[in-house]
């Protein structure tokens, strides 16, 4: 199966903008990781469910390229699709588009590892390979 590509959709208010009334660059990162944590929900490991089983997805690395600023009241699609997977990490693909002219905003990734809390939150960290229920519904990445 293809890798799921998974959209949420973003209006840029004014706490999401520099004094310009631009997109501030954080807000990219913000939502990347709300990406993330949606589209593993939407894969059936909702943060409920992370939590119980004392999983964490912990950010190894992030980049974003940006091409073209928003301004306040822009409506944005996050297109988010696997990048690669690995036995404990995986990389996510997320693509910024300015909704109604499908303008690319901006490109990010972000790497994570997949993993288990030794005794629960607060404990250590401990990378634990990837599920397979999980791999089969990120798909394969492209």
């Amino acid at each position: 199966m293809a890798a799921v590509t998974f959209r949420m959709r973003r209006s840029l208010s004014w706490g999401h903008c520099d004094p310009a009334g631009i997109i501030f660059y954080p807000t990219y990162y913000r939502w990347m990781d709300a990406a993330t944590w949606s589209l593993l929900a939407e894969c059936g490991w909702p943060g409920a469910r992370m939590r119980t089983e004392h999983l964490s997805i912990p950010l190894l690395d992030s980049q974003c390229a940006f091409l073209a600023s928003p301004k306040f009241g822009d409506q944005i699609e996050v297109r988010s699709t696997l990048d690669r997977i690995g036995r404990s990490s995986f990389a996510l693909r997320h693509e910024f588009i300015l909704l109604g002219d499908d303008k690319l905003l901006a490109r990010g990734l972000e790497a994570r590892v997949w993993a288990r809390y030794e005794a629960g939150p607060g404990t250590p960290l401990r990378s634990t390979p990837v599920p397979d229920e999980l791999r089969a519904a990120l798909g394969t990445p492209a």
